[in-house]
């Protein structure tokens, strides 16, 4: 199985730290900037036969939020992939509706990279 993470958050620097931290524990980063442009590299992906071990996205972001993206995934063939939400949302409404959606689990920003590493070990074997 691939090592690859789909990265979906509208902030530049928050995907590079994401990428820095992930890629030095030997992954493959892939970036989306919103929900929209992360349903449509899972599109290429499939296309080209390729596969996602997990995927991490925030919840606010613009064009298509993270919750309906992760709805949107688990309608796609890409449902089994495990979908970590990093956000800085604290609400438990909204952590109620991510898990409804499909999410797997939840990290709160700023994350600690030990913690960030850690989850991701238990998603990716």
């Amino acid at each position: 199985m691939g090592r690859n993470i789909l990265v979906v958050d509208d902030s530049p620097t928050l995907r590079n730290s994401l990428s820095f931290c992930l890629e030095n524990a030997s992954y493959n980063i892939i970036q989306s900037e919103n929900g929209q442009e992360g349903l449509d590299m899972l599109s290429r992906f499939m296309e080209d036969g390729r596969s996602v071990s997990l995927i991490i996205t925030d919840i606010n972001m613009p064009v298509m939020d993270g919750i309906r993206f992760i709805r949107e995934v688990k309608a796609t063939s890409f449902r089994y992939v495990p979908i970590l939400v990093l956000s800085t949302e604290t609400e438990r409404e909204q952590k109620d509706k991510a898990k409804e959606a499909g999410a797997a689990g939840w990290l709160n920003k700023p994350f600690r990279t030990e913690q960030l590493l850690w989850v991701v070990k238990k998603f990716i074997r």
